[in-house]
């Protein structure tokens, strides 16, 4: 497989190879002949030596591995050309991953010693189609990286190849490339499943964010992000004409009932400090205005940032359903889906990453950052083992726009990757010492 052209006079190595490195690289080009501008890294002469030495070397590589990934975005759990990529460019420097049984996703261990940290990044794309006209926009209809996974894989794999390269290292740092984080409850389960976190005592994460300027990373100790769960509700009615509702079960009326009591009761049942909303997503029921539809359905998201509020809301929502239903007369079936956890990132462990940030760019660099309601399946990790999630600014500031993420719009300014790796590997670096 021809990964990329990253340099002028450079052939493509199929293997992923580093070549001989390159002092000061011009305009660097794609496998399909796309010219790309520099990359500026915002925290070189930082250290240690041989990270800066393999950023200087090796930045073009960084950049051109996160355009071929936008260029070729694949789904959760179809992330083939991508795990084989991942898999390429790691036993290139001599690394030995291996693949989850289900073909895609990927884990790695760098150096040695009982004491392991984790790094994650996310593999697959979304299910929408790209408007930003770069020249390596995707090249598949109907999906594109418009959550920055192709960045947050790249960076993973830069951090990796300049561990591989450190002349020692104080433990071990396991790399976990994830699949399926777009879809619930995620492929974070599927990591833990197969031993990804066997012999872990912390893990880190990052993600993109457009409100951050680029050369900021974004901690926060606490809930970063909520539980997100599904519900979809099902009704039933005998039908009937829409003169006569005394005789029928109003179907209608019994799902807009559901839809505008079951948020604002939900509200008076739980923590209102726990960040607890639900919103619906989709209705449909009927089609004639003059009868009375014999089958509806309504779907939402339930979403929390209190762990203990999120374990309760399944058997609450499913009594606050039937007692609201039950003078309608409709039937109805409730399928609520457990989604993911909230994020909450421990006390120490986001002390480390914030030390990893200054270590990277510079006090100016540590910035804080809100509480969302977004899910995100990171959370799973902390069901397990200790850790935190930072947010990566990837805004290139003012004048540009933010594009916000998961829209056909969004954009990155790249020089963020280069701020990624160095978080990455510092972070790691001070987790083990």
């Amino acid at each position: 497989m021809t990964v990329l052209d990253s340099r002028p006079g450079r052939s493509g190595d199929p293997d992923g190879g580093l070549g001989d490195p390159i002092e000061a690289p011009g305009a660097l080009l794609t496998d399909a002949g796309v010219s790309m501008a520099p990359v500026e890294d915002l925290g070189a002469g930082r250290g240690p030596f041989w990270l800066d030495d393999w950023l200087r070397a090796n930045a073009a590589d960084v950049v051109a591995w996160r355009r071929h990934l936008h260029a070729h975005p694949e789904l959760s759990r179809h992330e083939f050309a991508t795990t084989e990529l991942i898999v390429s460019l790691l036993r290139a420097v001599g690394l030995k991953p291996w693949v989850l049984p289900g073909g895609t996703g990927v884990v790695c261990d760098i150096g040695r010693g009982e004491r392991c940290v984790a790094l994650r990044a996310d593999i697959d794309a979304l299910p929408l189609t790209e408007a930003t006209g770069l020249p390596y926009a995707s090249d598949t209809d109907g999906v594109a990286h418009m959550c920055g996974h192709d960045a947050h894989t790249a960076i993973l794999l830069g951090a990796a190849r300049a561990l591989a390269g450190a002349p020692e290292l104080p433990g071990r740092i396991r790399l976990i490339f994830q699949p399926a984080e777009e879809v619930m409850p995620g492929g974070a389960l599927d990591m833990v499943a197969a031993g990804a976190l066997n012999d872990v005592e912390r893990i880190f994460g990052l993600h993109c964010d457009p409100r951050l300027e680029a050369g900021k990373v974004g901690t926060r100790v606490g809930a970063l992000t909520s539980a997100a769960d599904l519900i979809e509700l099902r009704l039933t009615s005998p039908g009937g004409h829409t003169s006569r509702p005394h005789l029928t079960a109003d179907l209608v009326y019994a799902l807009g009932t559901v839809i505008t009591s079951l948020p604002s009761v939900l509200s008076r049942r739980v923590d209102p400090r726990s960040g607890t909303v639900l919103v619906w997503g989709a209705v449909h029921a009927g089609q004639a205005a003059n009868a009375v539809p014999q089958d509806g359905l309504l779907r939402g998201t339930l979403r929390t940032a209190d762990h203990e509020v999120w374990k309760s809301l399944e058997p609450l929502v499913a009594s606050l359903v039937e007692s609201l239903l039950a003078p309608t007369g409709a039937g109805f079936t409730l399928d609520y889906r457990r989604g993911v956890p909230p994020v909450v990132s421990d006390p120490e462990s986001t002390a480390l990453m914030r030390a990893g940030v200054e270590a990277a760019v510079g006090e100016a660099g540590l910035a804080s950052t809100e509480q969302s309601s977004g899910g995100e399946d990171f959370g799973w990790y902390l069901e397990h083992v200790q850790g935190a999630f930072a947010r990566l600014g990837v805004w290139s500031g003012p004048p540009a726009p933010q594009a916000d993420i998961h829209r056909p719009t969004f954009v990155l300014d790249e020089r963020a990757l280069l701020v990624g790796v160095r978080t990455l590997v510092h972070t790691a670096l001070t987790s083990l010492v």
